[in-house]
This record gives C-alpha cells, sequence and structure tokens, in this order.
C-alpha cells in the first residue's frame, strides 16, 4: 500500500506542479465564469466550481504533503551522510531534526555565535565580511 501510495503522490505532485496542470485549471475556471450568463448564474453553477475546488484541494494537500515529507527524508539522510563523510564535520548534528524546535534554535545560535568569531576571538563584522568577498572577486 506504501508503494502505491508513493507512486500516485510522486506522479500527482509532478502534474499538479506543471504549467500544463495549471493551465488546463485556469482554462476550466474560464469555462465555467463564462458560462454564468446562460445557467443565470445559480447556485447549482457556483455549487459546482466551489464543491470541486475544496475536493480536489484537499486532496492535493494529503499527495502534497507526502511528496515533501519523503523529500525531507531524504535531503536529511544525504545531509546526514555528508557530515559522516567529512573529516572536519561534527557528527553529532546527525539527526538533529528530530529534536524540539526550541533546541535546534538553541543549536543555530550557538552556530551563529561561533561563525561571528574570527579565530583570535574577534568578531566579524558584515563590512569586513563583504570587503573581505569583494577581494577575492
Amino acid at each position: 500500500m506504501d508503494e502505491f501510495f508513493t507512486r500516485i503522490a510522486s506522479r500527482s505532485a509532478s502534474f499538479l506542479g506543471a504549467p500544463s496542470a495549471f493551465i488546463g485549471s485556469t482554462l476550466l475556471i474560464v469555462i465555467w465564469a463564462a458560462s454564468g450568463p446562460a445557467l443565470h448564474y445559480s447556485d447549482t453553477w457556483q455549487l459546482i466550481v466551489n464543491t470541486a475546488t475544496t475536493v480536489l484541494t484537499f486532496l492535493a494537500v494529503f499527495l502534497i504533503q507526502n511528496s515533501q515529507n519523503r523529500d525531507g527524508a531524504a535531503i536529511q539522510a544525504k545531509l546526514d551522510e555528508v557530515l559522516r563523510a567529512l573529516d572536519k564535520a561534527r557528527t553529532e548534528f546527525v539527526g538533529i531534526e528530530h529534536l524540539s524546535d526550541k533546541q535546534i534554535s538553541e543549536i543555530r545560535t550557538k552556530l551563529e555565535e561561533e561563525v561571528g568569531q574570527t579565530d583570535d576571538g574577534r568578531t566579524k563584522t558584515i563590512e569586513g565580511t563583504v570587503e573581505h568577498l569583494a577581494d577575492r572577486v
């Protein structure tokens, strides 16, 4: 069942993200809007588009979320492998995506503080960093 759903979710996400899906959807809305005068802008006319868009949006949310979850997990696995493979990388970062938002925020703050320090302990400035980058160009 998982493989079947994964195939459907992947294909649906690819289809829903394609320009042709947008063009087709836009065309259907234009046809629906153009049919308004012929159907006297009835409640049924309005209900058709409201129901169709609600149902399709509801289903698309689950399919797209499944694709994003898989993509996120794959990216994390790849990053974990890069951390494992690099000599200077700190392997304690492997799996931090499972920590709470607060814990991750604390780690980011500490990393940003580390990056803000030069080798001799002085704080880098944005201007100094920009100048350094400009010298390299």
